[in-house]
């Protein structure tokens, strides 16, 4: 069952022979093999790939090589018949997701693999799997050579997790070619769709799909969540992550918890778990955004071990760069076609944004996005906030039902923009109840008026949409646009609709071709102060989100936004009324009232 050195009859006479014989194999697979040579050097990410003078950097105190063993002498390849192997790349990442420091302590209890399609993801997933339920993983004491020792977890249980079946079943299938008969009589596993069980159902693999509130109070022991770049708010995502994470969380100290996630690379903008992990992870390792190569992180470390091997983001997409770079990224992965991948890569009908996502491992934003996550987080400056008293412009955006409603102000003296509010349907609300709730303007227009009582308020625009109300048949939000217009018009110092017929202090409707023209210009000198560094803000996550949502969107007006198709649950409100408070405030700015009190700007 475990040879794998491939060096000629030897006399192994028990389990433990066959095992250290393993071990020995990779320990010597992994001592000879030279360095990598790079076509185009890539980004690396994580401890997988770093070496030094020796060889490869691996850790002192590991339980990995139980695992490479245990996997070598109880599992198989579904495909030739052989005893499991590891390749090197993988062996090195268990080696270091296994890591222990000088107590015994685990240096890492989740991990986030991030590699290219093909790569072996779901695979590496399964067979963990089964030796997370079976294998020495847990520690127990160091022998007398100082090497630990582990112990297996008696009672373990496996979640294998995603927010469709279909994904679950991506792992799941592939444990019955796993696990030959001899593992399976041995261990007493019987075998489902969807589960495990063995040892008298004791030890469990289970496909986790369900509600977030299903999946409260659970205790597994190792979790591995599948494609988090899907996981996002729209399929429950993020509720599932929080879930999962309490539940890793408040076992017992003597439980050896894991988590890892399995991923390609993520959209940048469509705040999916893998990006927020990601993004948290970064924060440990820095502030990217200063200038000085000495700042400390945003973020204490919280033990995630990130690994990951990308192409630099300046690398080439040419049919001469192709080829080079995917043999580069693969990594280990050497059954991946160069060739079918090129010819992926330059069909037309994909994106290179995509390409670069899916082959070039790269984060990578749509290239209709508004905004890049890295321009945006450039602006963030935590230390600013709203006094009582400051001079602001504010927008509002209305909706009925569908969208959100959102109010955003700009201060005057930076042009520091803050939400003040967004109302939109409730995530849990189906069918009547859905299709019935609609924005409160009772809400809205009370954060309005706390608005005006704080703040000075010289500017204020709002687009009220053309919805109707289901029981008076009027214009929703007309009567209030007009109340605001009586009680603060003659406050304002700068109107959205200053001349003509339809003259108003509030109104900005942005059905008028006129008034769209005045947006798209907006749209694009808010673009232009993004790229600059000039647009501060707090980081507040839902401008953030909203943001990142956004997608440029061509109009008879001009270059304006809007969501990515009529139908996204992609918001992207709170980005329209930042833009339009910046733009109130350069009306105002340009409109030479300002230097009426003798202030130059």
């Amino acid at each position: 069952m475990a040879r794998l050195r491939g060096t000629g009859p030897t006399l192994l006479t028990t389990r433990d022979d066959e095992l250290n014989e393993i071990r020995d194999w990779y320990r010597d697979t992994l001592f000879e093999e030279p360095a990598p040579q790079w076509h185009h050097t890539p980004q690396l990410i994580g401890p997988t790939w770093r070496r030094d003078e020796h060889g490869w950097i691996l850790p002192e105190s590991t339980l990995g090589w139980d695992l490479l063993a245990w996997s070598g002498y109880w599992l198989r390849d579904a495909k030739t018949g052989n005893p499991w192997k590891w390749t090197n790349e993988q062996a090195r990442f268990l080696l270091w997701f296994y890591a222990l420091d000088e107590s015994g302590r685990p240096l890492h209890d989740t991990a986030v693999l991030q590699r290219l399609k093909g790569w072996g993801k779901d695979p590496l997933a399964a067979a963990l799997a089964v030796a997370s339920c079976f294998a020495p993983l847990t520690f127990d004491y160091f022998d007398g050579n100082g090497r630990p020792v582990g112990r297996e977890e008696p009672n373990a249980w496996v979640q294998v997790c995603a927010v469709s079946q279909e994904q679950t079943k991506n792992t799941m299938k592939l444990l019955p070619g796993l696990i030959p008969a001899a593992t399976r009589r041995h261990y007493q596993i019987q075998l489902g769709k969807l589960n495990m069980w063995a040892l008298g159902d004791s030890r469990q693999i289970e496909a986790v799909t369900s509600s977030p509130l299903a999946l409260e109070g659970g205790r597994p022991t190792f979790v591995i969540r599948n494609e988090t770049q899907n996981w996002n708010s729209s399929n429950g995502g993020h509720d599932m992550d929080g879930a999962l994470s309490g539940n890793a969380a408040k076992r017992e100290e003597t439980v050896n918890v894991k988590m890892l996630d399995i991923c390609n690379a993520y959209r940048d903008g469509e705040d999916s778990v893998a990006q927020r992990v990601r993004e948290a992870w970064e924060g440990t390792q820095g502030d990217a955004d200063s200038k000085d190569e000495g700042a400390r992180p945003r973020y204490h470390d919280f033990g995630l071990l990130y690994d990951s091997i990308e192409a630099a983001p300046d690398t080439k997409m040419d049919l001469a760069t192709i080829p080079e770079v995917i043999e580069d990224i693969r990594g280990d992965s050497v059954w991946l076609s160069t060739r079918r991948i090129v010819k992926e890569v330059i069909n037309p009908k994909n994106p290179v944004s995509e390409s670069r996502r899916k082959w070039y491992n790269q984060c990578m934003a749509p290239e209709d996005a508004y905004v890049t996550a890295q321009e945006w987080d450039a602006n963030r400056d935590e230390t600013l906030c709203l006094e009582d008293g400051d001079t602001i412009t504010m927008f509002l955006d209305c909706s009925l039902n569908d969208d959100a409603t959102a109010l955003v102000a700009c201060r005057l003296s930076d042009g520091f923009v803050k939400p003040l509010g967004m109302w939109q349907r409730p995530a849990h609300l189906r069918g009547d109840a859905a299709r019935d709730w609609r924005v409160p303007r009772e809400t809205v227009d009370d954060t309005v008026r706390e608005a005006f009582r704080r703040f000075h308020v010289i500017g204020f625009y709002g687009d009220p949409s053309h919805v109707l109300d289901s029981e008076t048949g009027q214009r929703y939000w007309d009567s209030l646009f007009d109340q605001w217009h009586r009680d603060y018009g003659k406050r304002l110092k700068i109107w959205a609709t200053p001349s003509g017929r339809d003259r108003h202090a509030i109104m900005f409707d942005m059905v008028d071709y006129q008034v769209q023209k005045r947006f798209v210009a907006a749209v694009d000198q808010t673009y232009a102060d993004i790229a600059d560094a000039n647009m501060p803000h707090d980081g507040d996550a839902r401008l953030r989100v909203h943001m990142l949502n956004a997608r440029r969107q061509p109009t008879r007006a001009g270059m304006s936004i809007a969501k990515e198709h009529r139908e996204s649950r992609r918001k992207i409100d709170l980005a329209i009324c930042a833009i339009g408070a910046r733009m109130i405030r350069r009306d105002y700015l340009n409109s030479g009232k300002s230097r009426s009190k003798g202030v130059i700007w």
